[in-house]
């Protein structure tokens, strides 16, 4: 007689960033919800948070050290970082990625989980007829979008949300990238075609305001443009293309008309706006190669993608430095 096989693992991964008064409900709603269903460990990670949420979580764990474990962050490196910590600490057959601010409800984490373990894909991406977010937040998901269109070949009807789940091949490719700065979509992009989608719905957010600033936001793209992608630089040449040779017709010109009306006089201000123009294309070519080599300076000085300064799990349950 053979016993039943163990149930599938789901790891979910939450970055916990200014999300003391959230963090613990929604936990609690998590083990309560999924656990009698689902086999899940909750991978807690604080992108050291300015507020009191590392003694949250750390009190989370010490209440559910069944469940939960927890990864306290020496500096502040993102979302994207915070969640590459997670994935690299999480141990389930899945993960799932949560934001700590109840706008994922718990009911569509279980639509996702079932959804994901009833299909053959290594990743699932959720989709929202109405979002909740703020409009500047919007804006910039819809700019994101189609610029991942164009820099990664994302298929046009797929939405980029970071609530996704993640089969363990997938989490085991995407950990092996260990340079600065990740970019977990485009990471995924690169690695798999086997891409599912669901929708489900968006709440607005319980407590507190968005932390996605608009430097974050640039920074955010700025990954996308420079890591997994070199079409920046072919743009930067076709601009230095075509500018040569508008250059060329405008000088071209200029000799006709001296010809033919030699009593014309040079034209000042149009040569300073010319000049102006071809300065600023070259000065946006030089800072796109500029940013390219900082960010290989940055990967060959072996900056961390992030550091953990404490942790607090099954193994290290009263905690370790």
């Amino acid at each position: 007689m053979t016993s039943n096989p163990e149930p599938l693992k789901t790891s979910i991964v939450i970055p916990v960033y200014n999300g003391a008064h959230s963090i613990g409900r929604l936990v609690d709603e998590l083990i309560t919800r999924l656990s009698p269903v689902f086999r899940i460990e909750i991978v807690l990670v604080n992108d050291c948070s300015p507020d009191n949420s590392e003694e949250v979580c750390i009190g989370i764990t010490k209440k559910h050290p069944d469940f939960v474990s927890f990864y306290s962050l020496a500096m502040n490196v993102g979302e994207h970082n915070a969640v590459m910590a997670g994935l690299n600490k999480a141990t389930g057959d899945y993960a799932i990625i949560v934001d700590d601010d109840f706008q994922n409800p718990v009911s569509e984490v279980e639509k996702v989980i079932s959804y994901m373990i009833s299909h053959d894909y290594d990743v699932v991406y959720t989709w929202y007829k109405q979002k909740k977010h703020s409009w500047f937040r919007n804006l910039g998901s819809r700019f994101n979008d189609k610029v991942a269109n164009m820099m990664l070949k994302k298929p046009r009807n797929l939405y980029l949300s970071s609530f996704k789940i993640i089969n363990r091949f997938l989490i085991d490719e995407v950990i092996k990238y260990n340079l600065p700065y990740p970019y977990i979509d485009g990471l995924i992009l690169r690695t798999t075609s086997n891409i599912g989608k669901i929708e489900v719905s968006h709440n607005i957010r319980e407590e507190g305001k968005s932390n996605y600033t608009l430097s974050k936001l640039v920074s955010l793209w700025m990954n996308m443009f420079t890591n997994f992608s070199i079409l920046p630089l072919r743009l930067s040449i076709l601009a230095g293309f075509i500018f040569s040779i508008i250059g060329f017709l405008i000088g071209i010109d200029a000799i006709i008309e001296k010809i033919y009306n030699p009593q014309v006089p040079l034209g000042y201000t149009f040569l300073v706006v010319v000049i102006s123009i071809y300065a600023g294309v070259q000065l946006i070519a030089i800072g796109m190669v500029g940013e390219y080599l900082g960010r290989l300076f940055m990967s060959q000085n072996k900056k961390p993608q992030y550091s953990i300064r404490k942790s607090f799990n099954l193994r290290t349950p009263d905690g370790q430095k």
